[in-house]
């Protein structure tokens, strides 16, 4: 089992950060205040880990204008798929192992 915890991404033992890349996985783009409803989180809280997701390049952050309102979204780029993916394979193989 020790060989599946080598697997894992310290990027995500987080439980905001697994729950961003989740909610991310299963989306196509999610704009900030959905990210904080989903994931109950204050807006300080939720950026600090964006930030760090971003500076990891597992996610991107899109600026756009809807009307006059300024709205900033999220998506996974393909190295944060493939990290997430990984992730997540390292966390079913270490499962599987131990039933």
């Amino acid at each position: 089992m020790s060989n599946y915890l080598h697997q894992l991404n310290k990027a995500f033992e987080n439980r905001s950060r697994l729950g961003i890349m989740s909610v991310l996985a299963v989306n196509e783009r999610v704009d900030f205040n959905r990210l904080k409803e989903l994931l109950d989180l204050t807006d300080g809280n939720l950026a600090s880990h964006l930030t760090a997701l971003e500076r990891e390049n597992y996610i991107e952050v899109q600026k756009q204008f809807i009307g006059k309102k300024p709205n900033t979204s999220y998506l996974l780029t393909d190295a944060g798929r493939a990290a997430f993916r990984s992730h997540l394979d390292a966390l079913e193989a270490m499962l599987r192992e131990m039933r």
